[in-house]
């Protein structure tokens, strides 16, 4: 948020834009070629990359608006305050997003798996182990290794707790006035989520092509894919954000006491690496 705020009005209103029409419509069309490239429609996956660009360019505008309004001196400390509300509730809903995932898989292994295994059902699926990773009580699904903590995932671990800490050392920097010092370490951040993104696609190839794990393997493949994938995103996402603010360091959008464009990618970032602590105990240990 710019130091300019001083000069602003008492509340900022914004006059109507294009830009959440827009955002809706790319998003259901990204949801769209997503549904269809799961379910093997043809051309599906075009659809889905198309959205997915539709989606980032329409957020490029609409949040450089955003920038232009602040740098502009047309936001108050109330805009601050209702920037700030704002994250808070839409990492709440990310929050909830995950936790329909979780419940999934806590519903799976610890209702339907026992209750498949229980001895009224062993006379219709006398052969079903109640071992997280089975293929089924029907053995229609193809045999599949479930993956483990070692190696790839328990290096992802570190990458991101490490990354957790330069972002705050970033962070701490940007408080003292430190413009340099922010940026690198708000660099080495991005860098680490780049190389987590980047072991992460090297473990789905691993998981496709040597343990013949997919998306089709059954509720463990499903909820694997889901859970990793979409914290996967989410990752990519909040590079993307801190790459946006490490533009804004380096031309002197920020000042130590008003700085927000930062604090809030800085929410978004250490909510993902919370979200995957969860997931790498649950999904790789359990």
């Amino acid at each position: 948020m710019s130091s300019q705020h001083a000069k602003a009005p008492y509340y900022f209103v914004p006059g109507p834009s294009k830009w959440p029409v827009l955002a809706g419509a790319s998003l259901l069309v990204t949801m769209l070629g997503a549904a269809g490239w799961v379910n093997s429609v043809p051309g599906a996956n075009i659809i889905n990359i198309v959205g997915i660009v539709l989606t980032l360019v329409v957020l490029y505008f609409w949040f450089g608006d955003a920038i232009k309004e602040s740098e502009g001196g047309l936001y108050s400390p109330r805009i601050d305050v209702s920037y700030r509300w704002s994250m808070s509730w839409f990492i709440f809903s990310e929050v909830m997003f995950f936790g329909a995932f979780f419940g999934a898989l806590f519903y799976a292994r610890s209702i339907s798996m026992p209750w498949l295994a229980d001895l009224d059902h062993k006379v219709l699926w006398p052969d079903f182990a109640a071992h997280w990773g089975n293929t089924g009580p029907a053995g229609t699904i193809e045999a599949f290794k479930a993956m483990g903590p070692f190696p790839i995932p328990t290096i992802n671990t570190a990458l991101l707790l490490t990354s957790g800490v330069t972002l705050t050392i970033s962070h701490h920097a940007l408080r003292e006035g430190h413009r340099a010092k922010t940026a690198f370490w708000l660099f080495a951040t991005i860098v680490l989520g780049a190389v987590f993104m980047g072991f992460q696609m090297f473990e789905y190839y691993h998981a496709y092509h040597e343990l013949n794990l997919k998306l089709t393997s059954g509720i463990y493949g499903s909820t694997f894919f889901l859970l990793t994938g979409f914290h996967g995103f989410h990752v990519t996402m909040g590079a993307i954000m801190l790459a946006v603010v490490l533009r804004r360091v380096l031309k002197g959008h920020f000042t130590p006491e008003h700085h927000f464009a930062f604090e809030g990618a800085a929410w978004y970032w250490h909510f993902v690496d919370v979200v995957w602590l969860g997931l790498y105990v649950v999904v790789y240990w359990l």
